[in-house]
């Protein structure tokens, strides 16, 4: 399984995170690799989260190559700096886009869940 099926297997698994309680919304994260395309669509309802491998309509798209994918769900790369980079597009609701951020591992290791009294906040 790759780093980025996991990381969305992750957020599936968790289905809630406090840190969203005040959230809705959708994000799709339209993957590229060499013409392939995987999309992931993220719904966000009051922290409950809802993965699914769509090309739905969304609040948020999110274009990334295939390999910055897999480097951002190993905690390797930070979304913000490949955003301001220009490394990942971003359509429609940046700033839903950025605090998507905080679901991303900050370093590499094990996918791990950051709670909301981990001390770190992205």
């Amino acid at each position: 399984m790759s780093a980025t099926s996991a990381f969305f297997e992750r957020l599936t698994v968790a289905g809630q995170d406090p840190r969203f309680s005040k959230v809705c919304g959708s994000v799709r994260f339209d993957i590229h690799d060499n013409g392939h395309l995987e999309q992931w669509l993220l719904d966000i309802d009051h922290g409950r989260m809802r993965v699914t491998r769509s090309g739905s309509p969304a609040t948020t798209v999110i274009h990334v190559s295939a390999q910055l994918a897999e480097a951002m769900a190993r905690g390797e790369v930070n979304g913000l700096a490949a955003i301001t980079r220009g490394e990942i597009m971003v359509d429609g609701d940046l700033a839903l886009a950025l605090r998507i951020g905080r679901l991303f591992p900050r370093e590499p290791g094990p996918l791990q869940h950051d709670g909301p009294d981990s001390g770190r906040d992205r």
